[in-house]
């Protein structure tokens, strides 16, 4: 039997993208969270400048559909 629990997602702070913390290949930690990113791009954007995205971010994980 496989598991058919939808995935949870993040959203990146920088583009909105839904992000699966479980792959993402590009993640940091600011103020003692975790953010996770779609690409190297936008983790280095949130890094040069985390409070310019802060305010985007979700509360909290979603159920992808």
């Amino acid at each position: 039997m496989t598991d058919q629990r939808p995935a949870t997602t993040v959203k990146d702070p920088v583009c909105g993208m839904d992000v699966d913390p479980a792959t993402a290949k590009h993640a940091t930690e600011y103020q003692g969270q975790n953010d996770y990113f779609c690409s190297l791009m936008c983790r280095k954007a949130f890094e040069d400048n985390p409070g310019q995205y802060l305010g985007r971010q979700d509360a909290g994980p979603t159920a992808s559909r």
